[in-house]
């Protein structure tokens, strides 16, 4: 379902006559999504200015990331730092210095390295850095700021460095009306080699509903050799559940289109759908309910007949919603959605992991915000999605001594068929309630759920990432 809204809002004949006559009408921003697969220089004939913090650790790879995914580099200071010069030479790249004090120049992302932060007085580097330069940061721009996590601090920095969260969540609200985004990522100590990959999502087109997050950088699994970031899944087998439409269909396609052979699960009922969703990209069908005791031995054997027993990554998306408030609730409601969202993915990663899941692998699981902020009528599914939270952040390091990657994605207002169902003033809300002021389309969980099943994203286990462009619910 289109919104009719961000459509009128792309005109602008629409957004002058709604300034004109003074109209307490919002105005989103139409994002700029991503088109085909994964490019070799995703951020080619992008600017991304760049700043530090005095006693910034993280120099060396933030210029080697922008400059070697095809972006051309402004650096805000009174010298360029060597790291920049050197990276500009290496990848061909027009590097600029500018003066602190010099007026905005036009920026498609802008990214500023705190990691020297040592107490609240420095704090004041943020400002200095941002205020006089977000004026020039573009529509669908990009605003991402380096960390450390605070626990690695003492006190005083730690405080400034839990500061950067609170900074970043309030510029994403900030800048969200005119499609912009704005992230913070917490690298630990030894994962400083992890930020090319992410910055190279979250600078592009792929993270267009992603925003007002906090992403945490670990070493805790082993990266793979070399980066193919191009068809970075080629030769690879994935599952994913809930697969015959929405999310799951749209996410069957762009793991394919990244080189995936696709496995793709739904209920027993849909195989038509199913099958369909499966022939579009040369993939396989397989009917199975998610909640049958015998679920996890069904595809294990499957895989073994027909993928040589392995699977590389695993992405549990199938959920149902079952909605009453709770002294209304008939218990079957109750356990027919705890089962689907929570019971059936423990059970199938269970039998996965003991045999089938490759050691190195990854496993996503779908969480959502109403598992985070909580939901009237919600109860059993908010109860089911939180749980998804807790099990992935206790999974993760149960398994990372195999390698193996752990996530949760928590997505908020998403045009599907169940939103399209919803009163459309309520849905009207729901919309307008992120700070990138629309739902997400199923494509944007799709590349976060691509993205965190590839090689490069092993510097992320472990966490829930939210994919509800900046929702005003919840932390």
């Amino acid at each position: 379902m289109s919104d009719l809204l961000v459509e009128l809002s792309a005109k602008p004949w629409f957004r002058q006559t709604v300034k004109n006559l003074g109209l307490p009408l919002p105005t989103p921003q139409a994002l700029r999504r991503a088109k085909g697969p994964a490019e070799a220089l995703p951020l080619e004939g992008r600017t991304v200015t760049a700043g530090r913090a005095p006693g910034a650790r993280l120099t060396d790879h933030l210029a080697r990331a922008v400059a070697a995914a095809g972006a051309t580099p402004t650096v805000v200071g009174t010298e360029l730092p060597a790291p920049w010069q050197a990276a500009a030479e290496a990848w061909g790249r027009p590097v600029t210095l500018v003066a602190p004090e010099a007026e905005a120049a036009p920026a498609d992302a802008l990214v500023f390295d705190a990691t020297g932060l040592a107490g609240a007085d420095e704090l004041r580097r943020l400002y200095d850095f941002f205020h006089p330069r977000l004026g020039g940061l573009a529509r669908n721009g990009r605003v991402v700021v380096l960390g450390r996590p605070a626990a690695e601090r003492d006190p005083a920095s730690a405080a400034a460095m839990a500061g950067l969260e609170g900074f970043v969540r309030s510029l994403a609200k900030e800048i969200g009306r005119k499609g912009a985004t704005a992230h913070v990522v917490f690298v630990e100590e030894g994962a400083e080699a992890r930020i090319e990959a992410l910055l190279r999502f979250l600078l592009s087109p792929r993270a267009a509903f992603l925003t007002g997050q906090p992403w945490h950088l670990s070493a805790a699994v082993d990266a793979p050799e070399g980066n193919d970031w191009v068809q970075p899944l080629a030769g690879q087998t994935v599952l994913i559940t809930g697969a015959a439409r929405g999310i799951g269909a749209a996410t069957v396609g762009l793991l394919a289109a990244e080189g995936a052979h696709v496995i793709c699960v739904d209920r027993p009922g849909d195989e038509a759908l199913l099958g369909k969703v499966a022939r579009d990209v040369a993939g396989t069908a397989l009917s199975v309910d998610v909640t049958d005791p015998n679920a996890g031995a069904a595809i294990v054997a499957h895989l073994k007949a027909h993928h040589g027993g392995r699977l590389d990554a695993v992405i549990h998306n199938a959920g149902i919603t079952r909605d009453k408030t709770l002294a209304r609730m008939k218990p079957e409601w109750w356990d027919q959605a705890v089962a689907v969202n929570l019971g059936g993915v423990v059970a199938i990663n269970d039998a996965l992991l003991a045999d089938g899941l490759a050691d190195g692998g990854r496993i996503v699981c779908l969480s959502s915000v109403a598992g985070i902020a909580g939901n009237v009528g919600q109860t059993n599914y908010a109860a089911s999605k939180a749980g998804i939270a807790g099990y992935v952040r206790a999974l993760a390091p149960a398994v990372a001594d195999r390698n193996i990657a752990v996530n949760a994605v928590a997505p908020g207002f998403i045009e599907t068929r169940l939103t399209a169902a919803i009163p459309a003033v309520t849905r009207e809300v729901g919309r307008r309630l992120s700070a990138l002021g629309q739902g997400g389309l199923p494509r944007d969980v799709g590349d976060l759920l691509t993205y965190l099943v590839t090689p490069q994203a092993t510097g992320l286990t472990g966490q829930v990432i939210r994919a509800c462009g900046g929702m005003f619910i919840g932390a």
